[in-house]
């Protein structure tokens, strides 16, 4: 049976008293471990699964979860859809490490966000520049021996952090950390990964570009609700999820409205982008790799505009959002005036999406032309534009194209 599967793992005090669950990536129910090539599509992947498909409250009780952050998770308005009651911000050692990313850790730890630092096994510089955000340390004991280990606390102690011991798996080494004085503990010793897992029911990818379109256009709250009710599935799994988020509201969310409005419009778009890539009905490869293309050109559109008007975040969306209807029609098997016709987006999006013409048009035709290695074509369209040059569109395809591979691996 296809479903919707989650690890977690017990933390525990020193009395072994259940304080936290580390929640992970799984794609099966019998895996004990996974080797996730990509932090962000895993994270995103952990995200939606437990807050739409089991809900929060059944995923973690009244504990908090751990969830790996990358620095692009960090970066991205995803972290919105976190709640900061009920999360711990796993941060690792990384060359990514910049003045910006600092900063935005500080901004949501006075949002009252938590972070740990995971699998420290020594302090360097990059490790010292997370201490100044992290309030956890996460120690991996099993890569440690018996004279490292206390050397390793002794270099913690002038950081105001609570110490977790990870990856215990003897009874000696738990004995070890409790005498070290350690506050937390996670590993084999104690207790495996879990796998949850619930049936897969994924709403129709059209339905989800139907609905994410209608979000993005500043419709009225009550055509937003009405696209809802005509997903009954999509509905249970936003009043799910909102329900978790909102867990400390004086009532209960109890209509689709509501939850609208009490998510926000940008959480809300941001939910329907991850559920539009992490779903994957068909299991159809040339489908998935259709999508993917899709949404590199989303991507590169989005760079595009960027770049024209920086500024403009409305036309940044736009363009992002042709970029992944243009295919849609190869994807769905439907005539593309069809899929305008249904979506009723703006008209110069339309006149992009059917005729290639106007601004958005013409950037469109870039895309096209670049992805067939059509260089005089591709020049020409730069010459009209008037703003980009061969080489910057190089750079802006390399970044567009990574983004597509690591949304694309929650898909795979």
């Amino acid at each position: 049976m296809t479903g919707f599967f989650l690890g977690r793992q017990p933390i525990l005090d020193r009395n072994q008293n259940l304080v936290a669950y580390e929640l992970l990536f799984r794609q099966q129910e019998n895996e004990e471990s996974v080797t996730v090539t990509n932090e962000l599509a895993a994270s995103s992947n952990v995200i939606v699964n437990a807050y739409g498909q089991f809900g929060i409250q059944n995923v973690l009780g009244s504990q908090r979860g751990f969830i790996n952050a990358d620095p692009e998770l960090i970066m991205s308005d995803i972290i919105s859809l976190l709640p900061s009651k009920h999360v711990v911000l796993e941060l690792r050692e990384t060359e990514q490490i910049t003045a910006e990313f600092l900063l935005r850790c500080e901004e949501l730890k006075k949002k009252g966000y938590q972070f740990a630092l995971d699998n420290v096994t020594a302090i360097n510089d990059k490790v010292k520049q997370l201490l100044t955000v992290t309030s956890i340390v996460k120690v991996n004991v099993l890569e440690l021996d018996q004279e490292k280990l206390p050397a390793l606390v002794a270099a913690l102690k002038p950081w105001p952090v609570l110490l977790l011991a990870l990856k215990v798996e003897t009874r000696e080494q738990q004995a070890q950390c409790m005498q070290l004085g350690f506050q937390m503990f996670q590993g084999y010793f104690f207790a495996k990964p879990e796998v949850m897992m619930v049936k897969r029911n994924d709403p129709g990818k059209l339905a989800l570009l139907q609905l994410l379109t209608v979000i993005m256009s500043d419709s009225e709250v009550e055509e937003i609700e009405k696209e809802f009710k005509h997903q009954p599935g999509l509905s249970y799994n936003l009043m799910r999820m909102v329900n978790s988020v909102a867990n400390g509201l004086p009532q209960k969310i109890n209509s689709i409205k509501h939850a609208i409005m009490v998510l926000g419009r940008k959480p809300l778009q941001k939910w329907i982008q991850l559920l539009l890539y992490t779903s994957n009905q068909s299991g159809d490869s040339m489908a998935n790799a259709l999508l993917q293309t899709a949404a590199a050109r989303g991507k590169l559109m989005e760079l595009i505009a960027t770049a024209e008007r920086p500024h403009d975040k409305n036309h940044h969306e736009r363009a992002f959002m042709v970029g992944i209807l243009s295919l849609l029609d190869v994807l769905l098997g439907i005539d593309m005036r069809q899929i305008v016709d249904k979506l009723a987006i703006s008209e110069d999006m339309s006149q992009a999406l059917l005729s290639r013409d106007g601004r958005l048009g013409q950037e469109l035709k870039l895309v096209e032309a670049n992805e067939n290695s059509e260089v005089e074509s591709m020049q020409s369209i730069l010459n009209e534009l008037g703003f980009l040059s061969l080489s910057e569109l190089a750079n802006i395809e390399i970044q567009a194209i990574g983004w597509a591979n690591r949304i694309g691996e929650a898909t795979s």
